[in-house]
């Protein structure tokens, strides 16, 4: 969900959804959009002496080093369905940078699309780099992220009675801003919020997976019940510090690190009701959002290239090791399983708790199957980028 703009994006394993630091992007704080990188950002060759035979060239980034590579290196590149990344290639391409003028052009001007067709093209375009830290380690982590769907009233209604707010008009004049225990229990701070409610649910956990994704979609009900989805996105934060509700659990001894999933602190959450607060105010950090609409339910949010998301096509990346826009092979395996995962992804988001080189976060989508996937996922990786033929 930059989801979310670069994780808050906006915009962020995800079925702890943001309780644990340094997993996916619903594990950690959502942050102010990335803008895409300028030209100067783009790989630079190593200064190094001549190739000898058999070397292989190297290019560098502030976060990672990449190796010359075969398409032979990649693999199961021969048995991606590869024209399911077309799409999400060509939304990068409406903000290509330098690099990626020329390939974009061209692929305008491709009219048969098929996982060959897409093969072919790519083949004849671009080189396969493998990347490594700056250490030359080629091993990382990949974990993953959905966008929730909760739904929501207009109005107070019987359970739904916790607001989700756009920014209050005096954000910008206190800084930093109320924290989430004030802005729940301090008058003034209750009365900057009056009338920013953008929308009422029914769960505070849910309010919190909104808050930690930077990005959701309500299934909402008008004042005079007529139904839409929408989206909520990240509008600005209380420029309070992210707290992680998992790792409050862990140290008051409620969890153990091996229990800290989203459904154990849900459960924890349903057998200490009077604890609830406790909990959520252990997280200072509050999300305010603003509406938008969601002409095409297929697309996923903006993230921070400011493209949509496509779901199993679009990842969230370190872009001082990977710059937005750039085609990646992932090797990675399905959550808690060996089977193996290697596709074709878009580097299209980022987030606070992905850095470094071998480091991705993968967008599973939305709904009930996304946030099972995405709750799960925390795999060894391995990264190759496809970038242009100089």
């Amino acid at each position: 969900m930059t989801m979310f703009p670069g994780r808050g994006r906006w915009w962020m394993a995800a079925a702890i959804l943001g309780s644990l630091a340094g997993c996916a992007s619903l594990q950690y704080p959502p942050v102010a959009p990335v803008p895409p990188e300028p030209a100067a950002n783009a790989p630079t060759a190593t200064p190094t002496p001549p190739l000898l035979p058999g070397d292989k060239p190297v290019l560098t980034r502030t976060r990672s080093r990449w190796v010359g590579a075969a398409w032979t290196d990649l693999p199961g590149w021969e048995f991606d369905s590869t024209a399911e990344l077309w799409p999400a290639l060509l939304r990068s391409c409406e903000k290509p940078g330098p690099d990626w003028t020329k390939l974009c052009a061209d692929a305008q001007k491709l009219t048969t699309i098929t996982d060959g067709s897409v093969r072919v093209f790519l083949q004849n375009r671009v080189q396969p780099w493998r990347v490594e830290t700056l250490e030359g380690a080629t091993d990382g982590l990949m974990t993953g992220y959905y966008e929730p769907l909760v739904e929501a009233s207009r109005v107070p209604r019987g359970a739904f009675r916790i607001p989700l707010y756009a920014p209050p008009a005096d954000l910008a004049t206190r800084k930093p801003y109320w924290t989430r225990q004030q802005l729940d229990t301090v008058r003034a701070a209750q009365a900057a919020l009056r009338g920013r409610e953008i929308a009422y649910i029914a769960d505070p956990l849910d309010a919190l997976v909104l808050q930690i994704q930077g990005s959701g979609r309500l299934q909402l009900t008008e004042a005079d019940g007529t139904r839409k989805l929408l989206r909520v996105a990240f509008a600005a934060h209380n420029d309070q510090p992210y707290k992680s509700v998992g790792r409050w659990l862990i140290d008051q001894g409620e969890l153990t690190l091996e229990q800290a999933s989203w459904p154990s602190i849900k459960a924890w959450a349903r057998k200490n009701p009077k604890r609830l607060n406790e909990m959520l105010w252990a997280n200072p950090r509050v999300i305010f959002f603003r509406e938008e609409p969601l002409p095409d339910p297929q697309l996923g949010p903006k993230g921070g290239q400011g493209v949509p998301l496509t779901p199993g096509r679009s990842i969230a990346v370190d872009t001082q090791s990977i710059p937005y826009g750039t085609p990646v092979w992932v090797d990675a395996t399905e959550p808690l399983s060996a089977t193996p995962l290697r596709r074709a992804v878009m580097a299209q988001d980022t987030g606070t708790a992905i850095t470094g080189a071998v480091r991705a976060d993968y967008f599973w989508g939305w709904g009930d199957v996304a946030e099972q996937q995405a709750g799960r996922m925390k795999q060894p990786l391995r990264l190759w980028v496809l970038w242009p033929r100089s």
